[in-house]
Parts: structure tokens; sequence; C-alpha cells
């Protein structure tokens, strides 16, 4: 069952098409991984399914509503089904830890304040950082960090996790023990999981399917196995970071300069 889908998506911005015919169905409870090169449109996609963006053209559901069409008083209550794992972490350095990952409960709930800490542990025990609840940002691993940051954007039960580059910045031992995390927690709360990366080794580990984004919409959509073996030579100069291929910056560049209409 589709909870997330993109039908026929066009998206046009400062005259290049970002999404052109952009299709995308994601099943309730995978992680899926979107993949491709830098500014090609994979945070717009993101973007339309939180409906910070509508499309110029196509259709965006997501768990049973038409994300277009909300109203802005639809939208704030529609919004509260997602977390959001930021690639900078947005964490606020003036609060503790535990305040931190508070901060969405003393948003949005009235609730007291032994729920709010009872709820605070569960998460950091669920990302392996209990007894951090004191602790401040500033003296915490880049690793740390983002462990915080995604216990945050769980703290609500939001039935999608979306991920924007969850491993930039991070050495590689980190990096896999963040990919655990990603995972722990999509088995352990049942959540439907978006992932954005350039990181290839996070994508395989922590996606069900992946989709390389090129030329506005994905151009091939398979499992970490099936994009490993693919034979198609865009595919294989993505994930292996080679400079020869179809894959080049005069292409790129038209890509952008592309002024066909969506209508």
């Amino acid at each position: 069952m589709a909870i997330i889908e993109l039908k026929g998506v066009w998206k046009r911005l400062s005259g290049w098409n970002v999404l052109a015919d952009m299709n995308l169905s994601i099943q309730k409870g995978e992680t899926f991984v979107i993949i491709g090169r830098s500014g090609i449109g994979k945070s717009v996609t993101l973007k339309h399914m939180v409906g910070l963006m509508k499309p110029t053209k196509g259709t965006v559901t997501v768990d049973g509503s038409s994300v277009p069409d909300l109203s802005h008083r639809e939208l704030v209550r529609f919004r509260e089904r997602f977390g959001y794992l930021f690639q900078s972490n947005a964490l606020l350095n003036s609060l503790s830890v535990a305040e931190n990952v508070a901060l969405p409960l003393r948003e949005h709930e009235d609730l007291p304040e032994s729920e709010i800490l009872s709820r605070v542990r569960q998460r950091l025990a669920v990302v392996e950082l209990e007894g951090t609840e004191d602790l401040s940002i500033d003296s915490l691993s880049g690793g740390m960090k983002k462990r915080v940051a995604l216990a945050r954007a769980v703290i609500r039960h939001p039935k999608i996790i979306l991920y924007d580059e969850p491993t930039t910045g991070l050495d590689p031992v980190t990096s896999a023990n963040i990919n655990i995390m990603i995972r722990k927690t999509q088995k352990e709360l049942g959540v439907t999981a978006v992932v954005v990366t350039h990181d290839m080794n996070s994508a395989y580990f922590v996606g069900d399917r992946i989709g390389l984004l090129h030329g506005g919409h994905l151009m091939q959509v398979g499992t970490p196995e099936e994009i490993q073996n693919s034979k198609d030579p865009a595919v294989k100069q993505f994930i292996n970071g080679l400079s020869e291929g179809p894959m080049t910056d005069k292409d790129y560049q038209k890509d952008k300069q592309n002024d066909q209409s969506p209508e």
C-alpha cells in the first residue's frame, strides 16, 4: 500500500524543470532512498511531500491526502505526521540534550512534565543515548548530535521520517553507526522513511529500494542489489563515482536550460 505517491509531477523553477514527469510510489513501512547529483531536485522532491512546494503540474498524495489541495491550517496538522532529520541537525546550543528532544512536545502538545521526560528518555534509549539528558550540545560529537536530532525527529510518533543527507560530514565509523540507527528506528517504530543521500554505502545499508533522480525524474528504481548490478551507464557512473559517462557537466547544464513547458 503506497503511503507517498507522486504522479506526473513537474516543478519549474527559475526557467528550468527541476522535476519533469516525476513518478514515485513509496510503500508503507519501507525505506526509500533517493540518490542523484547535487542540485538535481532531491530536496525539492521532499518539499513537495510536506507541502512546502506545490507542483507546476501533477499530483502529490501522502497518507490519503492530496497535499497541494490542503489549506494552510490543514497543512499544519498534516505535517504532524512527519519527522525531519536536517542535514545540519538544527539543534539549539542554548538547550540541553533533553530540552532539544522535548522541544516539539512543548511546542505542540499539552503534556505534564513527567510525561515529556518519560518520552524523551524513551527516544534517547532508541538511539542509544541513555543518560545524556543534561549534556550540552557543544559537548557532543558529530555522531551524537545526529542521534539527538533523530530522537527529536521521532519524539511525536511520526508516520513518516524524512532524512536529508544523514551521514554528510561524518567519518566512516560514525556514518555506519547512524545507518544502524536509521534501520533500528524503522524496525522499532514501524515508520516509513525517505532518505536523500550521496553516500552509497548508506543507501545500500538503509534502503529497501533506491531511485536515481536524473533529468527531473527517477530513471531507475530497484533494490540495493538491483542498483548495484545495474547495466545502465548513468547508474553505473553515479554509484561508482566515475568522471566518465553519460552524466557530464555539459548534459547537467543542458538539463537546467531546458525550456520545455510542462503545460
